[in-house]
């Protein structure tokens, strides 16, 4: 950015609203674009002007199901420019580039020292807000970051790397972990089943082990997608058996490995057939309580180990912002998992359109700056 536009920009951002659009979420299934205050800082807190906002997964379970409180304002894959910056604020200042992580663990509790992160106590708290009680903010037009966020998940972006990209280092984080905990190696066979944002990203970085990776999904298009990150062994789970080709592809065993990237729990037992005996069974999507049956003795006497992975983990934040803001320099650019950009006036469209299954959407955008 050249040396004027950043002074223009900069200077635009001392002028900050007294108010702005958000999408606030009012109930089951409601959300309303509105205005609404923007957020006042404290000491320590930081302001973030959106620039965009990725919609997660999790964001339309908790408005669809009601499992939160109203009202709220969601939305946690967010990058934006600092547009205040609190007393006592260390290396943050008005026209920075930055993103988010909306949890950090206390980092001294039993959870934090056994490296289970998503379980702290303090990591439960969520620490960014557009207003109402805390819940991401990030589908509005201002975020105000709280102090302890601003201290360990608060990250600088350089000025050449799109929002967009810099939107992914949440979610890579959070793929990533889910990945080093099956402890994949070389000569082992994985199985990816869907292939939307979230899937595509576990299986590049399943491949990055050097594990042959095969993906299965409903969409022709999704697995073309797939394919510009060098994934070549899919499976049209429209047309084949998913079990019977990921075994072939596996000299008869089937996968040693088995990420599920779909949510609910229908796909639960294809997975686990899948899976060879003695193999890893990782349930990545499964974030709402519910009953599932499987047959138990396929831990017991097959050795399958069935497994859970959520949320981002403080262990790996270094090294995953370094793949997402250096990858995008180098082959690894996330902007291509979007095929869709709605304005923050079109949030709620962009929400349904979400909420549903479509052959040509993957990850879906809201930029409060269009």
């Amino acid at each position: 950015m050249q040396t004027a536009t950043v002074e223009k920009e900069i200077d635009r951002q001392l002028r900050i609203p007294e108010t702005m659009r958000a999408a606030v979420y009012r109930g089951v299934n409601d959300v309303r674009v509105e205005t609404v205050p923007v957020p006042r800082i404290g000491p320590g807190e930081v302001l973030l002007r959106v620039a965009t906002c990725g919609i997660c997964g999790t964001d339309l379970k908790k408005i669809h199901t009601g499992s939160h409180s109203a009202p709220r304002i969601f939305g946690h894959e967010t990058a934006g420019v600092v547009a205040a910056v609190g007393e006592n604020v260390h290396g943050f200042r008005v026209g920075d580039h930055a993103t988010v992580f909306h949890h950090v663990p206390c980092g001294d509790c039993y959870y934090c020292r056994k490296k289970t992160f998503a379980q702290c106590p303090a990591y439960k708290n969520v620490g960014c807000t557009a207003g109402f009680e805390p819940s991401g903010g990030g589908f509005a037009e201002y975020v105000r970051v709280m102090d302890w966020i601003v201290r360990r998940g608060l990250v600088k972006i350089p000025a050449d790397v799109p929002f967009e990209q810099a939107a992914f280092i949440e979610p890579l984080n959070t793929t990533y972990k889910g990945v080093r905990s099956l402890h994949l190696e070389p000569d082992e066979t994985v199985l990816v089943i869907g292939q939307g944002p979230i899937g595509i990203l576990l299986a590049t970085l399943a491949k990055r082990t050097g594990a042959k990776v095969v993906t299965s999904d409903l969409y022709s298009r999704r697995h073309s997608v797939a394919r510009t990150y060098g994934l070549e062994h899919p499976i049209d789970a429209s047309t084949e058996d998913v079990v019977q080709r990921v075994r072939e592809e596996s000299e008869g065993r089937g996968a040693d490995a088995v990420l599920l990237a779909v949510g609910g729990n229908t796909l639960i037992r294809t997975a686990i057939d899948a899976a060879r005996p003695g193999g890893r069974i990782m349930l990545f999507a499964q974030t709402q309580h519910g009953d599932a049956t499987f047959d138990p003795a396929v831990v017991c006497m097959d050795e399958k180990t069935l497994m859970g992975s959520y949320s981002s983990s403080a262990e790996i934040q270094d090294e995953g912002v370094r793949m997402v803001l250096g990858g995008y320099t180098q082959g690894y650019d996330l902007t291509r998992l979007i095929s869709h950009r709605f304005p923050l006036s079109r949030a709620t469209e962009a929400i349904a359109f979400a909420s549903e299954p479509h052959p040509d959407s993957m990850k879906i955008m809201i930029e409060p700056g269009s």
